[in-house]
């Protein structure tokens, strides 16, 4: 049989069994065992392994802190919306503190300004530094303003030497102010953590939604276990207790997100979204990345760098005393914050956005009126010598319908959204699934709202009050819907960079519609009341469907009003290729 060399040498190759027995040991230096070259091997492996269990590691941690971050999130939304059981105590300022429907409705509308008036400052506080310092800030609000108001209540009326009305005003000031800090800080964490996915409408839906649920659950406390045990007083909430309770709970939940909310990977939103600009040719015309970014002293034009390369091309103050390491930082946060500025400026210079926030506000205000107002409206139905509404068509019940219908609402059209909404703009894909747009579900949702909305203006309610709880269910099944739905167009259209600030400037316009038809509210109310005509044995109190009716009937039209507006907005989205 041949060898492996005659064979080689007849077939004119190199088999590598020949290559095997001819390989020449390594040469080492000192003499030592060439078995050294197996032990560098094994060190590389080695090497591989933990760089790839490191890797690991890192990517364990990061969904940690997003799971932590969610889960404080949705903690936070179910308990910030104690606000919206205000309906539940609102009567005994009117009963009990001898308030006015005007100074009942100026401490409500107090609180809805104070919780909408300033989510552009808070949003822009939130996307610049982080959503932690808001979550604390929010606990100390509503710590102070829920002591302050349990405090002037225990004192009684300005008649038995209590505080006067403006007092509460000021501790619901605070109480509007915890309740925006609280909602913004843990729905921008969940945008900017899940706004990149593919259930980026479920990851808003839910913390939403939990929001819709905490004035439910809180009434239900408030009535059913810290009630006032007083024979003449029996069954109704002991408000002092109630305050008190919400300023301990919600003073917690602000510390614990002040320590759990966290935006992960935050730097790469921003690299992504540079790369976006340069890519559009947009950053041509920004001084600031010509300047700092896009050019050096010595290289002339550049691109835009990576995070990592940072340190190596920052530059030195003259006097040599700055690191590269703080340099690269101190240039990463300029940049970030130039690139938030820019897309706050082509946010606000989008004229879809204002359609978009003109039929929010038409729409958010008569809803805010609404559930503000449940208390007042029920005892309308029941006049004198009537014992009043019964335990099925009470506030707390009410309070708690509106809950559930805008809970159900905001978790069926974020999900829903989710799975049938277009990933491309119409003509743009060949996906032949069944789709249907999120505008769909925000029009249908404000019909439904306005259809609540007209069975209480057109006097059905009044004759016959047993319907009153499907007024309450379309009201809040279109309110949920409109407030589940509207940031999460604004996350598709606009992304979720600059998200606290866009849904911020969005957001503040509830504060104006809740003023606005809140006064509207009050002033046909007690006009009413003051009438000749009125039932009631006490001046202040309104009885009969002209005490709202008038009110009600301008809130179906600004509703029809906002259907349009919507409408005009998501043809401008087409005709630019949004797919919303």
């Amino acid at each position: 049989m041949p060898s492996r060399s005659s064979s080689r040498c007849s077939s004119n190759r190199i088999d590598k069994l020949d290559f095997d027995d001819n390989r020449r040991p390594p040469s080492t230096t000192d003499g030592s065992d060439p078995g050294g070259l197996l032990r560098d091997d094994e060190s590389l492996l080695s090497n591989v392994i933990e760089g790839v269990i490191e890797r690991d590691r890192r990517k364990v941690r990061r969904q940690l802190a997003k799971s932590l971050s969610f889960v404080s999130a949705i903690l936070s939304c179910l308990c910030a919306g104690s606000i919206t059981a205000y309906s539940l105590y609102g009567p005994l300022f009117q009963s009990r503190l001898h308030f006015s429907q005007v100074q009942v409705n100026a401490v409500s509308t107090a609180a809805e300004v104070a919780m909408y008036l300033p989510v552009p400052l808070f949003g822009y506080l939130c996307d610049r530094f982080s959503p932690r310092p808001l979550s604390l800030f929010a606990g100390i609000c509503f710590g102070l303003g829920y002591l302050l108001a349990a405090f002037s209540y225990r004192h009684g009326s300005i008649e038995e030497g209590g505080f006067p009305p403006a007092v509460m005003v000021v501790a619901f000031v605070a109480v509007g102010m915890g309740t925006s800090c609280m909602y913004l800080s843990a729905v921008t964490t969940c945008a900017k953590n899940f706004g990149r996915g593919k259930y980026k409408g479920l990851a808003l839906a839910i913390p939403i939604a939990a929001f819709g649920l905490s004035g439910m659950w809180q009434s239900q406390i408030g009535s059913r276990l810290l009630y006032d045990r007083s024979p003449e007083r029996y069954g109704e909430v002991d408000v002092y207790r109630y305050f008190v309770f919400l300023a301990l709970l919600l003073f917690v939940v602000g510390l614990i997100g002040a320590f759990a909310l966290n935006v992960v990977d935050e730097e790469e939103l921003i690299d992504q979204a540079v790369s976006e600009l340069e890519r559009s040719g947009l950053l041509e015309d920004s001084p600031f990345f010509q300047r700092s970014v896009l050019h050096d002293n010595s290289n002339g034009y550049g691109t835009v760098e990576s995070s990592e390369a940072l340190p190596n091309s920052a530059e030195f103050d003259d006097d040599g005393t700055d690191l590269p390491l703080q340099k690269a930082r101190r240039q990463s946060d300029r940049r970030k914050a130039w690139l938030l500025n820019n897309e706050t400026r082509l946010f606000l210079l989008d004229h879809t956005m204002w359609l978009l926030a003109a039929g929010f506000f038409l729409v958010t205000g008569p809803g805010e009126a609404f559930i503000n107002n449940l208390g007042t409206i029920i005892n309308t139905f029941y006049p004198p010598p009537s014992p009043g509404p019964p335990n099925g068509n009470s506030p707390a019940t009410h309070v708690s319908i509106v809950a559930l219908a805008s809970t159900f609402a905001r978790l069926f059209t974020g999900t829903l959204s989710d799975l049938l909404a277009p990933t491309a703009a119409p003509g743009q894909s060949d996906d032949k699934r069944v789709t249907c747009s999120r505008l769909v579900f925000l029009l249908t949702s404000t019909l439904f709202f306005s259809i609540g909305q007209l069975l209480l203006a057109s006097g059905l309610i009044q004759s016959h009050p047993q319907l009153f709880p499907l007024v309450s269910a379309l009201v809040g099944l279109g309110y949920g819907a409109i407030f589940s739905l509207t940031p999460i167009i604004v996350s598709v259209v606009w992304g979720v960079r600059n998200f606290g600030t866009n849904w911020g400037i969005v957001a503040v316009v509830p504060a104006a519609g809740a003023a606005l038809w809140g006064a509207v509210y009050a002033a046909v109310y007690d006009a009413a009341a003051m009438d000749g005509r009125r039932i009631g044995a006490t001046e202040r109190l309104c009885y009969g469907v002209r005490c709202y009716a008038p009110t009600f009937w301008g809130m179906v039209v600004c509703s029809w009003v906002a259907l349009g507006l919507w409408a005009w907005a998501w043809r401008g989205w087409r005709r630019k290729g949004i797919a919303v």
